[in-house]
């Protein structure tokens, strides 16, 4: 049934798509939880709350505890996804799915408070976040607020759904009376209630909390009030979950935050750092620098402003008026930078378009009105001068400069004036124009410092995640990238060590070194022959000398150009002696990867043939021709009619409608002029069926043959289909070279043999060694399911070859081509070679899996058609799900399931 509340919740809502996550997210852990046999107070709420605990973990591992007194749950979501519409749609959930009434939501400051009342609490403001819940009209929710709580009770029914706004100030400080502190209005005696407010909201056995900025709400003040509310649930939406000492909720249950919505692409601005080419600090005054920065920002936003223009009118939406942010000093720096902007810079353009909002100008009601309506098209303001109003719940969508007058630091930039910049316009999503989804900051004797900020792992435009692991669970990560071994690698090692001279070992470095360039080369000749057993013949023999001189002499020129012959001299002598060595080699330990690109796919659109339905719009009057003549100027006023004598003669009706078919930008004559030719002929045919004169025919066609055509084109749009033709021919070589693979090596890790047992938790610390059946002699695995799947390839008497492959040694691409498929793992047996890849049962039908599988199995089908022309081995493609996967399992046996 929660799937039923929840599906339609964000179908009437419209959620975006982290939103209707993080709402079943909710939902299948509200259903884990016990609403109605809470125990009071004691050692046996306790264990209730610890058994609710284990509950929730066996849904959602990650949540390590609640964090407070009471079930609570954390979602860590970015600014501008939209956490006031999941508080919305969380509520809607809890109502309509479970019968809860009684809601409080607490904001952490004023300008959140005020907004977060107008959100839900008025049905006509086009933010209000209710709108679409039918349930919510008849019975619409009652708001108490820190002004009218006192008398809420008589003023709301028992059936109604009561929503408390909080600002946190409200009740988990004292209050002022004089000059004494004394207990906060609220947990004092109300005459209305018999008791005071906080009590009775204590008393409620249905309270959720909702909390929104909750990083503001873990100090131990705040924590002790919201813990003393006795609510059965508790839900926590930030941007930023972590505590006062900087460290992440233990409760975070959902994650998307602002490094995934950038990498997404879809509902924040692209976040951009702009600076002056060639701009050097150096001998400017701070008033030359100011003026400076302010005028790349106005440059920026007037460009923003031209492009946000062009795309109202070419796409007929709004026209959204962008603004800029000059943050300053102190109030007297803004007073100057205000006065600045309006009377010595621009020629006086932005005068009266410049809004300076501080503790100076606050009580201005004017003011005000012009900074809360920022957003509004007929607003005048262009330019906001601040001191420091960057707080949570300015939430804005058209602000799009930012210039940082003041000696920001770096963090400060990314972290917080960035942030309330991200939102965006038209719907909340990106437009695909770039001029009008970024958002520019102006940064320049910071730019560098930005930039590396914003690069920073832990930065919030770069952290993928802040659900971390105990302490228990977190093995300190150092550790360096390694080559893998290769067999190549391991045949010098060999070499090296059985000399026994300090001339042989330098010989033997010779010989490495030049079998290495014979190595590189080899792949170039993938164009000059159909497999690589062709290149064991006499002529790709020599071919192949050639490469390799050239190739060594190259190399040496880059490392030693004085001496560069000199240093080449005892390779080149050792290439005829090795060649044949290691194009054998290569030949008997690659397996034969054939080179090519799977691109994105082909599509065919076309209009089906079809008839013409004639029922209806063909029965078609002959109308008479008229002039109006009316007369103009003064004297009597006259109209006349006068009739139309026909002297012309009109193109055959057939013609007619098609030439007006052709005027669709649509319709391609080449591609359908048999159907066009056939519908209209259907047309003629029906309205001359309905003509009493048929010498009619033509001016009757003349006169309606654009209404026609439009008839017979809504018909044909009905018939329009898009076919997929597959993916685009690639050109296939038979084989590519072997990408040198790259490992992380972690230090207290190491390498270890993949035949030693290791745990799920360790697999992915180490590299593993010993392997004999594949070109590169050590990997390392993402999953034990992977480790298990190489330990039967190589016990496997049938496999012949395998091969973990670099991420970059496949061309194949899905997603519409942007995003490259890295297959598990290739093997090769006497009958064919297999393509692997291993996959959590779950998430076999993932649509990203799925979209995968279509390129590799392209991939396979254009290598099979190649191979079966020269001689080679069928390509196979298999998804193996890891639950199959055992190390006693036969390679023949788990491609057989899968």
């Amino acid at each position: 049934m929660s799937n039923f509340y929840s599906n339609n919740i964000k179908q009437r809502l419209s959620l975006r798509e982290p939103l209707a996550q993080a709402l079943d997210v909710m939902a299948r852990l509200v259903e884990q939880l016990d609403f109605k046999n809470r125990p009071s107070d004691g050692e046996a709420y306790a264990a209730f709350l610890e058994k609710q605990l284990r509950k929730v973990k066996e849904v959602c591992p990650v949540c390590k505890s609640f964090e407070r007194d009471f079930p609570s749950f954390a979602f860590s979501i970015a600014t501008g996804i939209g956490k006031t519409r999941l508080m919305g749609a969380c509520i809607a959930y809890l109502y309509l799915a479970k019968g809860i009434k009684h809601f409080f939501i607490l904001a952490p400051n004023l300008t959140l408070y005020e907004k977060l009342m107008k959100d839900f609490g008025d049905p006509s403001y086009e933010k209000y976040v209710f709108r679409g819940i039918s349930e919510f009209v008849h019975n619409e929710p009652y708001i108490i607020t820190g002004e009218n709580y006192d008398m809420a009770r008589s003023l709301f029914s028992e059936n109604q759904i009561q929503i408390n706004i909080f600002n946190i100030s409200k009740f988990n400080t004292e209050s002022k009376e004089g000059s004494k502190k004394g207990t906060p209005r609220m947990r004092r005696l109300s005459e209305y209630l018999g008791q005071s407010y906080f009590d009775y909201l204590s008393s409620l056995d249905d309270l959720v909390i909702l909390m929104d900025e909750a990083h503001r709400y873990h100090a131990d003040a705040s924590k002790k009030a919201i813990n003393e509310l006795r609510p059965i649930l508790g839900l926590e939406m930030t941007a930023t979950p972590t505590d006062e000492k900087g460290k992440p909720f233990k409760n975070i249950v959902y994650e998307y935050n602002l490094a995934q919505a950038l990498v997404d692409g879809k509902y924040v601005k692209i976040p951009t750092i702009a600076k002056r080419r060639d701009f050097e600090k150096k001998g400017l005054s701070p008033e030359e620098l100011d003026m400076l920065k302010i005028e790349d920002a106005i440059s920026v936003h007037e460009h923003t402003k031209l492009h946000l223009e062009m795309y109202a009118k070419n796409n007929n939406q709004p026209l959204v008026k962008p603004f800029v942010l000059i943050v300053c000093r102190n109030i007297e720096h803004a007073t100057e930078t205000f006065h600045r902007i309006q009377d010595k810079m621009f020629d006086g353009r932005y005068k009266g378009k410049v809004l300076q909002i501080d503790s100076s100008t606050k009580k201005d009601e004017e003011i005000d009105k012009q900074f809360l309506s920022l957003e509004k098209p007929d607003n005048k303001i262009e330019i906001v001068i601040h001191v420091n109003m960057l707080k949570e719940g300015w939430d804005v969508t058209n602000l799009y400069t930012i210039v940082p007058l003041r000696a920001a630091d770096a963090p400060i930039l990314v972290e917080q004036q960035i942030g309330r910049g991200l939102r965006l316009p038209y719907g909340g999503k990106r437009t695909g124009y770039a001029d009008i989804d970024k958002l520019t900051v102006i940064a320049h004797e910071n730019f560098e410092a930005v930039i590396a900020k914003a690069s920073d792992p832990s930065s919030v435009l770069s952290k993928m995640s802040y659900v971390e692991l105990d302490d228990d669970d977190l093995t300190p990560v150092q550790g360096e990238v390694v080559k893998a071994q290769t067999l190549i690698d391991i045949q010098e090692q060999k070499a090296v060590q059985e000399a026994k001279t300090e001339i042989e070992k330098k010989n033997a470095h010779v010989i490495s070194d030049a079998k290495r360039a014979v190595w590189k080369v080899i792949p170039q000749m993938n164009t000059a022959v159909k497999n690589a057993q062709e290149l064991t013949r006499p002529e790709n023999i020599e071919a192949i000398k050639v490469l390799t001189r050239n190739e060594i002499l190259k190399s040496a020129n880059e490392v030693n150009p004085l001496f560069s012959t000199e240093y080449a001299q005892p390779l080149l002598e050792e290439v005829d002696k090795v060649v044949e060595i290691v194009v054998k080699n290569f030949v008997d330990n690659i397996i034969e990867i054939p080179r090519m690109t799977i691109q994105k796919e082909a599509h065919k659109a076309e209009y089906k043939w079809f008839d013409l339905d004639t029922r209806m719009g063909f029965d078609l009057p002959a109308l008479k021709q008229e002039i109006l003549r009316v007369s103009i100027g003064a004297g009597e006023k006259t109209m006349e009619v006068l009739q139309v004598l026909d002297g012309r003669k009109f193109d055959p009706p057939v013609d007619q409608i098609v030439g007006s078919l052709m005027d669709y930008d649509e319709v391609d004559y080449d591609e359908n002029a048999e159907l066009l030719y056939h519908l209209a002929g259907q047309a003629v045919e029906a309205i001359e069926g309905h003509l009493d004169d048929k010498n009619d025919l033509s001016k009757v066609v003349n006169q309606f043959r654009k209404a026609i055509a439009a008839m017979i084109y809504d018909q044909m749009k009905r018939h329009f289909v898009v076919t997929s033709l597959g993916y685009l021919k690639p050109k296939v070589l038979p084989f590519a070279g072997i990408i040198d693979q790259h490992l992380t090596e972690i230090k207290g890790f190491g390498k270890m043999d993949y035949r030693d047992p290791v745990t799920q938790t360790y697999v992915k610390k180490f590299i593993y060694t010993g392997f004999l059946k594949s070109y590169y002699r050590e990997y390392k695995f993402d999953s034990k399911t992977e480790l298990d799947f190489a330990n039967v390839l190589e016990a496997d008497i049938k496999v012949l070859k395998w091969l973990r492959p670099a991420p970059t040694q496949f061309a194949i691409f899905w997603n519409n081509g942007s995003q490259r498929y890295e297959p598990d793992f290739i093997v090769e047996t006497s009958e064919a070679i297999y393509m692997v890849e291993t996959k959590a049962r779950k998430d076999m039908n993932a649509e990203d899996v799925l979209a995968k599988r279509k390129a590799a199995e392209e991939y396979c089908k254009n290598a099979t058609e190649y191979t079966a022309k020269y001689g080679g081995k069928s390509w196979r493609y298999h998804l193996l799900s890891h639950d199959i996967v055992d190390k006693t399992s036969s390679f023949e046996y788990l491609m057989a399931l899968s």
